[in-house]
């Protein structure tokens, strides 16, 4: 990657990520995650009370990259054909034909996804990992690049279904989503009740595909992929009979680490993975695919506790200069 190529990308990258956040006021970490998702070609969820933005935020950054966008209100009584698509009997032609279903974007909105009982929400599994939907045998490519973006109410017990771990495990990041502060609230106030910005496109299909590939081509040593692996690992050494994890992570926390690594890397404008980027996404990455035990759940344990745990217990690589220089004055070398 050339230099004057990299300005453009950066260049390119920051005018998209201040055009979602000239709609979006704060919430600064959940638009970095969001833009991080893309780059990596994953998915995300974002969790939150009603009234953070995260509907909005996700159509907002489809307007700003462009491509087409498609909004899937989850209910229970949804079946999986709404979403993938089903066969149609054409009488005149005395044959069935294959209609897609809204999932067939470049851009899906899942809003609320917990509201639909599993079946449905299982409808999204093979879209979400092998990019592609299967209707009567036919298998149809989604178009690419392909993201899916969910949200989900925390709070409600009553008519939502929590997500199987299969699901969650799809989901490269789970993005808890925090109420703004005082003067976020009064800036909100001024800036969308009266004539709300509207996001103009930036990024173009074509460019982002290009902007992952760059990602792809983010240097990641080999002491912070090890870093990852650790991290990864030390949660399946907290699990087992009478403790407080059932199952640790899985490989895709890995592969997830290091691909959103690399997104994120890009994101702040650099063309190699540093051991703080893989800390800094760890409870996005990792926390929601742990499965907790019994008595944790009882105990009020959350994964982001656990994860906290691992990121203290799993020491940090030191792999540039300048991370040797930001040690704790007489902490040893």
């Amino acid at each position: 990657m050339s230099g004057p190529e990299r300005g453009s990308e950066d260049k390119l990258l920051e005018e998209a990520l201040f055009e979602v956040k000239r709609v979006i006021v704060g919430q600064d970490r959940m638009v970095e995650r969001m833009f991080t998702a893309v780059l990596a070609r994953g998915h995300c969820l974002l969790q939150g009370v009603p009234g953070v933005a995260k509907t909005l935020a996700a159509k907002t950054l489809a307007q700003v990259a462009g491509g087409r966008f498609a909004r899937l209100q989850f209910t229970p009584d949804l079946v999986p054909s709404d979403i993938t698509g089903t066969r149609v009997y054409r009488p005149s032609q005395e044959t069935f034909s294959v209609e897609p279903g809204p999932v067939v974007a470049n851009f899906v909105l899942a809003d609320e996804i917990n509201r639909a009982p599993a079946k449905v929400q299982s409808a999204l599994l093979e879209v979400m990992g092998e990019q592609q939907v299967t209707i009567g045998g036919t298998t149809i490519p989604v178009p690419q690049p392909f993201l899916v973006l969910a949200t989900q109410n925390p709070i409600e017990s009553e008519g939502v279904y929590q997500l199987p771990e299969a699901q969650r495990d799809r989901f490269l990041l789970k993005v808890d989503i925090t109420t703004p502060s005082e003067s976020e609230e009064l800036a909100i106030l001024y800036r969308m009740s009266v004539d709300p910005p509207r996001p103009r496109p930036v990024l173009t299909p074509d460019r982002l595909i290009a902007l992952q590939r760059s990602a792809d081509e983010v240097f990641v040593h080999h002491a912070v992929a090890e870093y990852a692996v650790r991290l990864v690992c030390a949660t399946r050494e907290l699990a087992g009979p009478e403790r407080r994890l059932a199952h640790g992570a899985g490989p895709r926390a890995t592969l997830g680490l290091v691909a959103a690594g690399r997104a994120l890397a890009l994101l702040r404008g650099r063309a190699y993975v540093l051991p703080e980027d893989v800390h800094d996404l760890a409870h996005e990455v990792v926390a929601h695919r742990l499965v907790l035990s019994f008595d944790a759940i009882a105990d009020g344990v959350t994964g982001a506790e656990i994860v906290d745990e691992v990121l203290a217990a799993v020491e940090q690589p030191r792999i540039s200069p300048r991370q040797a220089a930001s040690r704790p004055e007489g902490e040893a070398a």
